[in-house]
């Protein structure tokens, strides 16, 4: 018995126990809200939904324990090319016949029940390759610096951003999420920015994307139907609510309709009209994309800032983390884990609210997805290594300085 409880000891003296604790109230939230959603499924249905969840927090739990005794730092010195090739190989597997859109028009899932009868949940890599390119771009800021070199020339742009238009090459290719590659950017951004790189070159590539973009869909494009190109509808429907309301702005019209009818405290848990609908008129997609929806009706704004203000502890307890890392590379990881988790919240909330185009983005801890909440434990698990080995306290009294 020792031997199981001398890790556990170990964990709850090391590992951040704060951060573990924001995670689990987050995905109880979470779990209380799925219940809810599901409950127009039925009872043989809705308690698959809350048990593949629940499921997946305990094991979620269990990696980001195990995780915190692995420092990643020495692990990727000498196996980085094995990861990298995991990344391109993983994300290849979309490609056979266990990949599968679901009619959503991302190839984003991996259907291993195909294989492994009754397996109870799909697999998505490019949740997964995430956390991987976090800790792969991490490494190779560190040895830019290491070699003398500035972060901010264009040998080292070249790298970094070279590296990460090869994975968001790799996604728009494979899987066609664009929500996703969004993300991507967003870690990119946060990390590039945490290690130094000057201003302009967030305006010039900023400035560059948006121009080619433009030159994409007007050129590129068919052109009797590059308008109304459901992905120029997207963007469209956020500047005006009133265009293609049956269409492209349906599933945001009822979000911000059932946001709007919960007020201040909510209809009631378990009593959202929309939320509890089975008909046409009913919310889309409420227990994974528009879960915040949810919480808006049956919970009110009261609920919302709740559940807003927990997912921000745990962004800022990764941002805590980091300030006080022991090395450039765990500070660098711990900003990319920050940055992942604010522009997944951000963008998921301003969809829901109708002020940002719809890009399939759940949001984290709460949304349904067995994949996406292991991932996202084993995500903070990252964090709490880097927690678990604190800066020497010589070090720690100079940069008080």
């Amino acid at each position: 018995m020792s031997l199981l409880f001398s890790p556990i000891k170990e964990f709850f003296k090391k590992g951040d126990v704060i951060l573990l604790a924001l995670c689990l109230a987050a995905s109880a939230f979470g779990l209380a809200l799925i219940y809810s959603a599901t409950q127009y499924l039925g009872e043989t249905r809705w308690i698959r939904f809350v048990f593949v969840q629940f499921v997946a927090v305990l094991l979620g739990t269990a990696a980001y324990m195990l995780l915190t005794f692995v420092d990643f730092q020495l692990f990727l010195e000498k196996r980085w090319k094995p990861i990298l090739a995991f990344n391109f190989l993983f994300m290849f597997l979309l490609l056979t016949p266990l990949g599968e859109d679901y009619d959503s028009g991302n190839l984003n899932w991996l259907v291993l029940s195909r294989i492994i009868p009754g397996f109870p949940m799909d697999v998505q890599p490019n949740e997964i390759v995430k956390i991987s390119f976090i800790l792969l771009l991490a490494l190779q800021i560190v040895k830019i610096q290491d070699r003398g070199m500035d972060i901010s020339s264009i040998p080292s742009i070249i790298q970094v951003g070279g590296h990460t238009v090869f994975m968001l090459g790799l996604i728009a290719v494979i899987c066609g999420d664009f929500g996703m590659c969004v993300i991507y950017m967003m870690i990119f951004v946060s990390m590039a920015w945490a290690s130094g790189v000057k201003l302009r070159w967030f305006v010039l590539v900023g400035g560059g994307i948006t121009l080619a973009a433009v030159i994409f869909w007007l050129f590129f494009l068919p052109e009797t139907h590059w308008w109304t190109d459901y992905r120029i509808m997207r963007f469209r429907v956020v500047f005006d609510h009133t265009l293609d309301v049956r269409g492209r702005g349906w599933q945001q019209t009822r979000s911000t309709l059932a946001i709007g009818s919960g007020k201040l405290f909510g209809q009631g848990y378990c009593q959202g009209i929309q939320t509890q609908a089975a008909n046409s008129d009913a919310l889309p997609a409420r227990h994974t994309d528009f879960i915040y929806a949810v919480c808006g009706e049956e919970l009110g704004l009261v609920g919302c800032m709740a559940l807003l203000l927990l997912l921000s502890g745990i962004v800022l307890r990764c941002v805590w983390v980091g300030r006080h890392a022991s090395s450039p590379f765990n500070a660098y990881v711990c900003m990319g884990m920050a940055g992942m988790l604010l522009a997944q919240i951000t963008f998921n909330v301003g969809m829901c609210l109708f002020i940002l185009p719809v890009m399939g983005l759940t949001l984290p801890f709460i949304s349904y997805g067995g994949s996406s909440i292991i991932t996202l434990f084993a995500a903070m698990g990252i964090v709490s290594s880097v927690k678990a080995r604190p800066m020497p306290s010589w070090l720690r009294d100079r940069s008080q300085i």
